[in-house]
């Protein structure tokens, strides 16, 4: 069930809503088990299969934590971290590593799994509070509770990554009763509205210009140059508002059941360098990779060389994060590199312009976007040769759908100032009708595309 389907929009939605207000309104003690059922339910709904591994993952996981608050073993959150990752591994990255040892002449056998939604992102929660349960940080909380925390239905396809303390508390607000109720749902809609815009008005028709280049590339054909940039300008901007409008569609649906959830995007695209872009790119995985993985292995504490190799390892791993395959290690790699040089850089005190730091910013990001949409190493490369001019300049650049992404891209401002800056009044109420009206018909004419992130 996508957030911009109509069986989502009239009808797990409404229901839900309705539900969720009967319940906080003459039954609060209940609200907690009704939002954690209809999470079940609309996990449920993209495939019923994998409802009992999600229930299963979180009973495991909340009885292991039990199990150590009463003992204070540190070896059952070891063990219950490895279970998580092994789970993960067997599911996404098994037929990847049999693949690597098929082509080594090993007798590697595939399972072909079908990988469960949001897994990447309900393994990564589950080691947040694992951790920070280890570190004598996080508190003990009930089944439903932390049952919700994982599976809470905004999130648990593709985040953000929320910290336990960021949301736990508010499990236990009346929402609709605090003062600010009534603005918290219009910004809630607003942000739920602004998320469809940008994906159903921005990011969509873009995936037009992107997938048939990359296709082409894939399939061993001749990709011109023109095409090649058209391609990956309008994959840099098509995964930035289909990620980042499902993200404020995230955001506003949360916030209509009483939940503020963290930003994720910060307008990327006009960062000044590439350190600065990770603060504003899908922030809450970029910090949950610095605080659970680039420290830990001994971030900027242990001499240079080994904040180097640390920088490397946490990108590169962040790369295989994202899908199984050796594009998305080479793009997490690449990244690792660029941060590197920036470091060494800032080092040096050597001065860098504004405008120059932010388009060879602009420039690497978007070169690199294209190891990540590539299908294999092979069609990267074909889509390199082009954009470089090693192959036929060609023609017919299409930009109608570009120019208008770019300019919202680096301009903005980002859906969440918009909706926690714009007054309530009628006319904004009028407007917002509208945009989403014409929403509506878009999602009924045109091809309804998935989210990119929901492969991960």
């Amino acid at each position: 069930m996508l957030f911009n389907s109509f069986a989502f929009l009239f009808g797990f939605l409404p229901l839900a809503l309705g539900l969720h207000w009967l319940v906080e309104r003459f039954a609060p003690q209940w609200r907690l088990g009704v939002l954690a059922a209809l999470s079940l339910l609309f996990y449920g709904y993209w495939d019923w299969r994998f409802v009992p591994l999600l229930a299963l993952s979180i009973g495991l996981n909340w009885l292991i934590a039990e199990a150590f608050h009463r003992t204070k073993t540190d070896a059952l959150v070891t063990l219950a971290i490895i279970l998580n990752l092994l789970l993960l591994a067997t599911f996404k990255y098994f037929d990847f590593f049999a693949g690597l040892g098929g082509a080594l002449g090993l007798p590697a056998p595939k399972l072909e799994l079908a990988l469960p939604l949001g897994i990447s992102f309900f393994t990564f929660h589950h080691v947040m509070y694992l951790t920070d349960l280890r570190r004598g940080l996080a508190p003990r909380y009930d089944l439903v509770r932390y049952g919700l925390y994982i599976a809470f239905f905004p999130q648990v396809l593709a985040g953000p990554l929320v910290r336990w303390r960021e949301i736990m508390h508010q499990f236990d607000e009346r929402p609709y009763e605090r003062p600010d109720a009534a603005e918290r749902c219009a910004r809630g809609l607003m942000l739920l509205t602004f998320g469809l815009a940008k994906k159903v008005l921005l990011g969509d028709p873009l995936a037009e210009y992107a997938n048939p280049v990359f296709a082409a590339a894939a399939a061993g054909k001749v990709v011109t140059m023109a095409e090649a940039w058209q391609g990956t300008l309008a994959f840099a901007f098509q995964i930035y508002f289909d990620f980042s409008g499902y993200t404020d569609m995230a955001l506003g649906l949360a916030l209509l059941f009483g939940i503020v959830l963290p930003q994720n995007f910060d307008v990327p695209y006009r960062a000044a360098s590439l350190q600065d872009f990770w603060r504003r790119w899908h922030m809450t995985l970029s910090r949950f990779l610095r605080d659970y993985l680039y420290v830990p292995l001994g971030g900027s504490r242990h001499g240079l060389p080994r904040q180097l190799l640390a920088l490397l390892a946490t990108m590169g791993l962040g790369g295989l994060w994202h899908g199984a395959g050796l594009n998305y290690v080479a793009w997490g790699l690449a990244h690792g590199l660029g941060l590197a040089v920036g470091v060494l850089w800032r080092l040096k005190g050597w001065p860098m312009p504004a405008w120059l730091g932010w388009l060879l910013t602009v420039l690497f990001v978007t070169l690199c976007w294209v190891l990540f949409r590539a299908t294999s190493i092979d069609a990267a490369i074909a889509i390199y040769k082009a954009l470089f001019g090693l192959g036929p300049f060609g023609s017919g650049f299409k930009w109608r759908a570009l120019v208008p992404a770019a300019l919202v891209a680096a301009i903005g401002p980002t859906a969440w100032v918009l909706a926690h800056r714009l007054p309530p009044a009628r006319w904004l109420a009028v407007l917002l009708a509208l945009l989403l009206v014409l929403i509506l018909f878009k999602i009924g004419e045109d091809a309804n595309y998935e989210f990119i992130y929901f492969q991960f």
